[in-house]
């Protein structure tokens, strides 16, 4: 489905940037469910267990995830 503008008009442009952003913001979520499940393995071969939050900030994106 193509991208419309407010008007309704179809903005193949407009549609291509969100279609991107989309993208790296699911590549991004992604990257993070694979560090938070590295760092859990980590934590507990070492003998140990996350107790609290654990918050991370991805630098390129300036993301937080909490």
């Amino acid at each position: 489905m193509a991208y419309k503008n407010c008007e309704g008009y179809v903005d193949p442009t407009a549609g291509a940037a969100m279609a991107a952003t989309t993208k790296e913001e699911q590549d991004v979520e992604k990257l993070n469910h694979k560090v938070i499940q590295s760092f859990r393995l980590l934590v507990d071969l070492a003998g140990f267990e996350i107790i609290g939050r654990v918050t991370l900030k991805h630098k390129k994106s300036g993301r937080v995830f909490k």
